[in-house]
């Protein structure tokens, strides 16, 4: 049976939030400290809160469910009014609405796709573990996923906060050669600690607070990043068709293979020398390696596979080889070129027959 969840959404404010989050600062240590027995507490936890959390599963505290994928050869089964997600959907955005495909009732009930109630974590299994979102409408997943339905007295926006700090926990359950995945069974033995619902909806308050702020600053970068797409484009646009009197990227850059600078253990740590990747991500975690660190000078990372680029201008490690490392003599130069190429079209910044470096 799959549980009814009932979400209850109130303005925060936001002073009144931050005197809380400084009120976590006040440690529990002095619970842990009772006696000999070490008490299964935060380090930082809200001031009116005590007692110990309790020691559980994710298969004691929600209900997880998989998905499935109807006949893509039957028509009557696809473009009806219920959200089919799959996995690269999920995880941008904390909240998620309608799906890129949708299915019929049909589709439904003639495959393994089960219907979610509103407030489900969708949980990703598949490919990219430990992804999640909420939907804010009734959904079904295909198989890529491990979804959760909180039960009585567990808040969806607690364990959505959870999850993140099981990410590694999820990674190292799962299996399979071709792509990682993990089983329904595993999910449901992860083990996690959780408080009061009174102290859950308090810590999901504040970081929901939190996810409000830094999607706010984030919708300042787009614009800032659309204005400079456009400054781009005037600056670099009247070149780009230009016949004759322009420079080919080799012509003015340098490249190193990235062989001494990868990543030996990609468990990653909290602080240290930065693991980078071209693509959005960018940084994909800390090191604590101390040798084979990238430390010359300004730079452009570039992948050969994705032809994506960051200017880097900070000593760092990459995880692949498909990352080459372009130099300059000179900074300006490097800098203009960089700016150029984010401007040019995959193909034309090194031409449908050279695909790699």
């Amino acid at each position: 049976m799959i549980t009814t969840i009932n979400n209850k959404h109130k303005k925060l404010n936001f002073s009144s939030e931050r005197e809380q989050s400084q009120a976590c600062l006040n440690s529990a240590e002095h619970e842990k400290n009772q006696g000999r027995k070490v008490l299964n507490v935060p380090n930082l936890r809200f001031k009116e809160f005590q007692g110990e959390w309790e020691k559980t599963k994710f298969g004691d505290i929600a209900v997880v469910v998989g998905g499935g994928t109807p006949d893509t050869n039957t028509s009557q089964y696809w473009n009806g009014k219920i959200q089919w997600f799959t996995p690269s959907e999920i995880g941008r955005n904390k909240y998620v609405y309608n799906s890129v495909r949708t299915i019929s009732e049909e589709g439904l009930n003639k495959s393994s796709a089960k219907l979610l109630p509103i407030g489900t974590i969708l949980l990703s299994s598949r490919a990219t573990v430990g992804e999640c979102s909420i939907n804010k409408k009734e959904c079904t997943t295909n198989q890529g996923f491990q979804s959760l339905i909180p039960k009585e007295n567990i808040s969806n926006e607690f364990v959505y906060y959870l999850i993140q700090t099981k990410r590694k926990d999820l990674i190292r359950k799962s299996c399979g050669s071709t792509f990682l995945e993990i089983s329904a069974n595993e999910v449901r033995k992860i083990v996690i600690s959780i408080p009061t619902i009174k102290e859950q909806d308090k810590i999901a308050k504040l970081l929901s607070l939190l996810d409000e702020r830094i999607a706010t600053q984030n919708k300042i970068i787009d614009k800032l990043q659309s204005l400079i797409k456009g400054i781009r484009n005037d600056v670099f646009g009247k070149f780009r068709k230009s016949v004759g009197g322009n420079a080919m990227v080799g012509d003015v850059l340098s490249y190193e293979q990235p062989q001494p600078y990868i990543v030996k253990d990609t468990e990653y740590t909290a602080e240290g020398i930065p693991v980078l990747t071209a693509n959005k991500a960018f940084v994909l975690g800390y090191t604590s390696e101390t040798d084979g660190i990238y430390d010359k000078g300004d730079c452009i990372i570039f992948d050969d596979f994705t032809l994506d680029c960051k200017y880097v201008d900070f000593p760092f490690k990459v995880k692949s080889s498909a990352i080459k490392i372009l130099t300059a003599k000179d900074k300006e130069l490097l800098r203009y070129t960089f700016e150029f190429m984010t401007l040019l079209s995959r193909l034309e910044i090194i031409g449908p027959e050279k695909a790699w470096i």
